[in-house]
């Protein structure tokens, strides 16, 4: 061994650190020990997210505006995808492979429009014109309550306003407008034409449950 290499190593021997088992095995016990504590951290953020996750899920009541909504059990409860969407429900059909989709908007007091408006906007939001569209529109009074039902049905152009639509032909609208000095509420379902019908009894449901009261 050359001369600068042993007289290294007999440096490096003499260190108090590296001169001591006990360094080793303090070590050793530390990492061990650092190991544990990561891996119950990790194991209670997962829990938590979990946790949380299935807290949010499924709320079975939920408020827009000054209206309280109860949630069809067989409807899923779905984190908002844009901060316009005050709530979103899916209805998934497993057998056939689809779902549609239930919207809740709320803009406050004179915000979104008027009935009328909203009405026109979402008839245009089907390819066809309204004439061919089997629209039906309906107000109802309840509790004293005003709504006005909208449904369409058509080849849909879904997307957001001023971006590229994807049109979905035989789809549904079924839209409700609860109207209040608050600001109105506005409940849009759209969705595949066999589901949407299906669903059109637990949506009114739903809809004129807290105007009930």
């Amino acid at each position: 061994m050359p001369l600068h290499q042993a007289q290294g190593l007999r440096t490096w021997c003499r260190h108090p650190l590296t001169n001591s088992t006990g360094f080793f095995t303090k070590l050793v016990v530390n990492t061990f020990r650092l190991r544990i504590i990561l891996t119950s951290l990790g194991s209670v953020l997962l829990l938590t997210s979990i946790a949380t996750s299935l807290g949010a899920e499924a709320p079975a009541t939920f408020k827009v505006g000054e209206f309280s909504f109860k949630r069809p059990a067989s409807w899923e409860w779905v984190e908002s995808s844009s901060p316009m969407r005050k709530a979103q429900l899916k209805i998934a059909d497993a057998a056939q492979k689809e779902s549609a989709e239930v919207v809740f908007f709320y803009f406050g007091e004179g915000g979104g429009g008027g009935t009328k408006a909203n009405v026109d906007r979402w008839l245009g939001l089907f390819q066809e014109p309204r004439e061919k569209l089997q629209s039906k529109v309906e107000e109802v009074t309840v509790n004293q309550r005003r709504i006005t039902y909208v449904q369409a049905q058509g080849t849909y152009m879904s997307g957001m306003p001023g971006g590229a639509k994807t049109p979905q032909p035989d789809t549904m609208l079924l839209g409700a407008i609860l109207e209040s000095p608050a600001g109105s509420v506005f409940v849009r379902l759209t969705g595949p034409l066999k589901l949407s019908t299906a669903s059109q009894t637990a949506f009114r449901k739903m809809v004129e449950g807290d105007s009930n009261k």
